[in-house]
């Protein structure tokens, strides 16, 4: 964690962070909190928020699908009341997609993943750039993925998504720069937790083979033989928009254990 009162601290600023109710998410938007944030959330999992307005009643919170233009209009009118200044976008909304291979992916499969993934970051960040410019300042945090970088066996719609998400970074980092706005994209590797859980049951249905099987394939698959914590993304996010972190743009960074092979 790092500590609000120190020179890398984030006291005073103002985060948004998408998919923040559960998961990686939940995690960034309270290590940016403990940072010394004022962080809102979006989710598009009513519960998810409901349970989070409960457990941490100092972070705003509402629900919205980025994937949808009025809805993030609606997302940014109600966070900026809340969080009083624009420092920090998070663009960590996604959805794994379908898993299979490509021929049996349906079109509305494939487009719902990158209306999800790619849409919603591009939706975002078009409301936060103009308030950042005005500022002079800003951070963006792009989640992409390890299949962003290599590819993904039988995850089709999610690796071209994530992939294109490392595009847009690099594309925003250039255009941005001379306002003062930095754009990177962490690359997580697997993530140990209940999304883990559920791809790893797709994948083995799609491969014909046992749940135990693919798992112990993701733990090989990185130089560490681990799967990542969210609580380590939710460090790089923090790390990014630190003062530590100013002098860093336009990067794909991985937090995987060193990924060296995508496919079983």
């Amino acid at each position: 964690m790092i500590d609000k009162g120190s020179a890398n601290g984030l006291k005073g600023q103002g985060a948004i962070v998408t998919a923040g109710a559960s998961g990686i998410g939940l995690a960034i938007a309270r290590e940016f909190q403990d940072a010394g944030a004022q962080v809102y959330v979006c989710d598009s999992d009513p519960a998810a928020i409901e349970a989070l307005r409960e457990s941490d009643p100092g972070i705003g919170a509402s629900v919205s699908d980025v994937a949808d233009e009025a809805q993030v209009d609606c997302l940014f009118d109600e966070a900026m009341p809340h969080i009083g200044r624009l420092d920090v976008l998070v663009n960590n909304a996604g959805i794994a997609g379908p898993t299979g291979p490509v021929e049996a992916c349906a079109p509305e499969a494939w487009r719902r993943t990158m209306a999800v993934n790619l849409d919603g970051q591009f939706l975002c960040a078009r409301r936060a750039v103009p308030i950042m410019k005005q500022a002079g300042r800003g951070s963006i945090v792009n989640i992409s993925s390890t299949a962003g970088l290599f590819g993904f066996p039988l995850r089709a719609p999610y690796a071209a998504s994530k992939w294109a998400v490392i595009g847009l970074t690099k594309t925003l980092a250039m255009e941005l720069g001379d306002f003062g706005i930095r754009v990177n994209a962490i690359c997580p590797g697997s993530i140990d937790g209940p999304r883990m859980d559920r791809v790893i049951a797709a994948e083995a249905v799609a491969r014909g083979t046992g749940e135990q099987a693919v798992r112990d394939f993701y733990l090989r698959q990185n130089s560490l033989r681990t799967f990542i914590g969210a609580a380590d993304i939710a460090n790089m996010a923090v790390f990014l928009c630190s003062a530590a972190g100013a002098k860093i743009s336009g990067q794909a960074l991985s937090v995987d254990g060193h990924t060296e092979t995508m496919g079983i």
